[in-house]
Order: C-alpha cells, then sequence, then structure tokens
C-alpha cells in the first residue's frame, strides 16, 4: 500500500510533469507560430524610443505600487514597503511556478517580515485578488463583451462560480477581523484604485502593440491585458506560457489584428511582464529588511547589557566542565590539569558524560570531578547546555568548557576567566589561530578557517577561531543561553550571545589536535545541521526543550 507521504510525493512529480509537459508544448507551439525576425523587429522599434520604454515600464510597476496602497488601506499595520514587496514577489514567482503558486508567497511574505497575521494576510489577499479578477472581467464586459466570451470559452461560468464562492468566504472574514479592528473593509477607494491599476497595466501593452505596428488603440490594449491574464486562472504550465498567449491572440484577432503579428505582440507582451516581475520579485525579497529568507547576519543594532557592578565575590566558584563522550583515556589527564584556583576562585571541575559506553563516569570520579550524566547520548550541544545549566545552578563567578579529549589545556583556564570576572567580557573564546598550533591536519585547518570567516560575518565580531572549544561565559550569558540544537554549539553559541548584547572577547591559547579516538565531525553532517540551526538564532526563532539530567 502506498502510504499519505508517499501519494503526495507521487502527485507531486505526476503535477509537475504534466506542468512541464504543457509548458514545454506551449514554447514549441509558439517559436513554431512566430514568424522569423518579428520579434527582434518589436525590440528594435523600442530601442529606437528609450524614453517609451521608461514610461511603459513605469507605468507597469506603478500599478503594483497602486495595489500596495490598496493593500495597506485594508491592512492599517502593514507598511507601504512591505507590503508592495509582498506583492512583487508573489507576482514574480506567478511568472515561473504554475496553478499561480506563487499567491502564498504574498502571504508568508508580509507574515514573515511585517508581522502580520497569517489569518489577516490571508483573507486581505484573497479579497483583493478576487477584486483583481472581478475588476478584470469588469473592464473586459465593458470594452468586449464577445471577445471575452471567446477567450474564456465553456470553464468561464465554473470559475465565475468559485470566484463568488471565494469572494464570500474572503470578505467574511475581512469583516470579522474588521470587527476586531485588525482590517478595514474594502471601500470605493479600494474598488477604484483597483480598476485603475489594471488602466495602468494597459500602458505596456499599448506601448508595445505600437513596436509592433498593431493598429489598436489604448483602451484596446487594455482589453487585451485584461482578457490574457484572466485567462491565467487556469493556467497550467509555469508562469502561464501559452495560456496567456492563447488568451491574448484571441483578443487582438477579434480586433482585426492578423494571426502572425498578433502573436508576436502577445509573446513580446508576455516576456517584458516576465522579465520585469522577475527582476522587480527578486529585488523585493531582499529589501525592505528582513528579507523574505530572514536575516543571515546579526542585526548592526543589539541590546546593550549593562557592565557588572564589579569583580564577583570570592565565595563564588568558577565552574570547569568538561563535555565527555567515550573519553576514558584521556578524561583523567585532563581533569588533573585544572587548577585549583583562578582569580581568588575555588574551580570546581564538573564532567558531563553524554552517555558514554566506556568508564569514562567512573575514571573522572576517580580524578576528582563531579559527574553529570545524559542517558542515553544526547549529543554535544546538549552537553554544553547542560553544562551551563550546572554552572548557574552552583552561582558560578564564570562557567568555562573545554574538550575532555586533551586538545585543549585546563592549565590555561586562568587567562580566558580573567576578563570576565574583570568586567571587561561576558564571553571568552580561547583562539588557536591568534595562539599556537602545535598540531592540525591540514584539512581541519581549513575547515576552521572558511566556518570561521563566516561566523566572523554572521556576528560581526573579530572572530579568528570560530570552532574553539575553550569557552568562558559569564554568570548572566550562562543564565541567558539557548542552544538551537544539541548537535553542537559553536556558531550558535556565539550567535545567540551576541544577538543577546553579550561582549565578546579573545585569548590565544595553545592547541594540539588529539592522539587518539575520532572527532565526532563530519563535514556533510555538520553544515546540514549547524547552518539551519546558525539562521534559526539570527532570526530569532529558537525554541529548544530542557533536556531531563541526573547528577
Amino acid at each position: 500500500m502506498v502510504d499519505e507521504r508517499s501519494g503526495r510525493r507521487i502527485a507531486a512529480i505526476i503535477g509537475g510533469a504534466l506542468a512541464a509537459l504543457v509548458f514545454v508544448a506551449s514554447i514549441v507551439a509558439l517559436v513554431r507560430a512566430i514568424e522569423p525576425g518579428a520579434l527582434s523587429d518589436i525590440v528594435a522599434a523600442a530601442g529606437a524610443s528609450p524614453a517609451d520604454v521608461a514610461v511603459a515600464a513605469a507605468a507597469f510597476l506603478a500599478a503594483f505600487a497602486l495595489r500596495a496602497l490598496i493593500w495597506t488601506r485594508v491592512v492599517p499595520s502593514l507598511s507601504f514597503g512591505h507590503s508592495l514587496a509582498g506583492i512583487l514577489v508573489a507576482t514574480g514567482a506567478n511568472h515561473v511556478l504554475p496553478f499561480r503558486l506563487g499567491e502564498p508567497l504574498r502571504v508568508v511574505s508580509v507574515v514573515r517580515r511585517a508581522g502580520v497575521r497569517a489569518d489577516d494576510a490571508t483573507a486581505s489577499t484573497v479579497a483583493l485578488r478576487v477584486g483583481d479578477v472581478v475588476a478584470l472581467l469588469v473592464i473586459g464586459l465593458v470594452l468586449g463583451p464577445r471577445i471575452v466570451v471567446d477567450a474564456l470559452g465553456w470553464w468561464g461560468l465554473p470559475i465565475v462560480a468559485l470566484l463568488v464562492a471565494a469572494a464570500a468566504v474572503a470578505m467574511w472574514s475581512v469583516r470579522r477581523a474588521a470587527r476586531a479592528g485588525r482590517l478595514r473593509r474594502p471601500d470605493l477607494v479600494v474598488v477604484a484604485g483597483t480598476l485603475f491599476a489594471w488602466l495602468l497595466e494597459g500602458v505596456l501593452v499599448w506601448r508595445i502593440a505600437v513596436w509592433a505596428g498593431a493598429d489598436i488603440g489604448y483602451l484596446d490594449a487594455v482589453l487585451v491585458g485584461a482578457v490574457a491574464v484572466a485567462a491565467q486562472l487556469v493556467a497550467i504550465a509555469p508562469g502561464g506560457i501559452g495560456t496567456y498567449e492563447a488568451a491574448a491572440v484571441i483578443a487582438l484577432t477579434s480586433l482585426g489584428v492578423p494571426v502572425a503579428e498578433a502573436v508576436a505582440l502577445a509573446v513580446a507582451v508576455h516576456l517584458a511582464k516576465t522579465i520585469l516581475t522577475i527582476s522587480a520579485g527578486l529585488i523585493a525579497s531582499f529589501v525592505p529588511s528582513p528579507s523574505l529568507f530572514g536575516r543571515f547576519r546579526v542585526p548592526t543594532e543589539r541590546p546593550i547589557r549593562p557592565a557588572p557592578s564589579g569583580p564577583p565575590t570570592l565565595d563564588r566558584p568558577v565552574v570547569l566542565f568538561l563535555p565527555a563522550h567515550n573519553e576514558e583515556p584521556r578524561v583523567a589527564d585532563v581533569i588533573a590539569r585544572a587548577p585549583e584556583r583562578v582569580g581568588g576562585h575555588s574551580v570546581e571541575v564538573v564532567v558531563v558524560d553524554d552517555g558514554s559506553t566506556d568508564q569514562t563516569a567512573s575514571v573522572a570520579a576517580s580524578a576528582g570531578a563531579d559527574i553529570v550524566t545524559h542517558d542515553p547520548n544526547r549529543g554535544l550541544g546538549a552537553a554544553v547546555a547542560t553544562g551551563f545549566r550546572v554552572g548557574v545552578a552552583r552561582n558560578a563567578a564564570a562557567v568555562a568548557f573545554c574538550d575532555a579529549d586533551g586538545e585543549y589545556d585546563p592549565a590555561e583556564l586562568e587567562a580566558l576567566v580573567m576578563p570576565v570576572l574583570d568586567g571587561d567580557a561576558d564571553y571568552v573564546v580561547g583562539s588557536r589561530f591568534a595562539g599556537t598550533i602545535e598540531h592540525m591536519r591540514p584539512h581541519r585547518r581549513f575547515g576552521n578557517q572558511v566556518l570561521t570567516r563566516w561566523v566572523r560575518w554572521m556576528s560581526r565580531n573579530p572572530v579568528t577561531d570560530g570552532q574553539s572549544g575553550y569557552r568562558v561565559l559569564s554568570y548572566d550569558a550562562a543564565a541567558e543561553t539557548v542552544l538551537a540544537h544539541d548537535y553542537n554549539y559553536a556558531q550558535v553559541l556565539t550567535l545567540d550571545l551576541t544577538m543577546r548584547g553579550f561582549r565578546y572577547h579573545e585569548v590565544p591559547i595553545t592547541y594540539h589536535f588529539r592522539e587518539s579516538g575520532r572527532s565526532f565531525v563530519r563535514l556533510g553532517r555538520y553544515l546540514r545541521r549547524c547552518v539551519p540551526a546558525a539562521w534559526r538564532v539570527v532570526n530569532d526563532r529558537v525554541d529548544v526543550p530542557e533536556p531531563a539530567v541526573s547528577v
């Protein structure tokens, strides 16, 4: 039997294949129908009138600006910039996707970027888009009722019925939101603006018709544009290729334009609209901020945290925790190298045993460390998060951690802790590349340097070692840190603390690559898990449950 997920996948494959076949067939048919040189003649005529090209493009884009103003009238909380961006992104996507699938991006854009409620964005979008189609039908029926009937064909009545149903549902949702004070009901200004926007789009069709030598007037061009766009309601091929041209040709030939000339004109108009909308949609995906894809860097403006009032009292310990998984041969030596005191504070060593299957926990306990256990293994990120909670629970003056495999020297702890104890930093990273690297394999050195540049760019901090396993946090930083996933902590920890306004600092350290054992890091898995987690942190979308631990 086919499960639900497989069924959806098969349906998507079949639908995509069908759309691709229609797309290819439409392109082939159009290419065969166009007379050689017809498109180049239109382009040459347009090139001879750059001022007219600018006016036509400006009128076309002004139509979208007017629609953006109309949307802000219905959704008062929506800014003009985000309204225009949402409309342009959706329209650009509609020119490359089948079945008008770009429309959901309009909702996604304003929900994600402008904070509009999803139900309000959806209701207002459906209401305004239905209004657009009704406006097209009104324009067509006023300027050329017979042409509209010929272009829509037998499926015109079901489409009208669906529009009426969609309009009823959308207006009911808008009215409900309007009663709650979130939306405004469409008024005469919205109706008039919607009609005028389509009249503006007609300027582009008209100018291309002039360049093509077609003997039609401006209102005829508006009619052609209205019929062609209305026909795309049932477009199967990506971007409505074929459907748009077929409807436009029907309208043009009804107006007396020869078939060959009508085909070239229809293709030229659709091509011009596609270029303009895709170009504008790409820009609108990133402007205004935040982009449709969210932020890729930490914002330049971040919370300003008050500096500590003074050094922490000496009765508060420095907690050094060691995340460990199957480190039985090395963990005792690492514990033995930890100093007893730093900066006048006692040092408490804690080993977070992350589901080890060897004797890591018993060996570490024999070496004098306190043990916190995960059962089963939860991942390095989870072990680090547990260590922070232990440090906070002990009211630590500072919480430090380093790997338990011997690559980092706990004897250097004081150098890393002092900037925190002195109140000069909230978050200190031991930098291998600013210090001494006794041994590191070439491919790991290269990978570390590439990732470090990425973290430096994302965090806007002077990072020289983005993957160091030796770090110190102040009590406040440890208490507020949220790690985005259990797999690792390196990039997300720096980004999280930077987003919260904590001060970053680096200290040179000594590093020697492990002599035994095996690193858990594998490049493919590392990038698949860490890159999305870093994006979530920068976009404030971190929600990590607190795992249970036993002490």
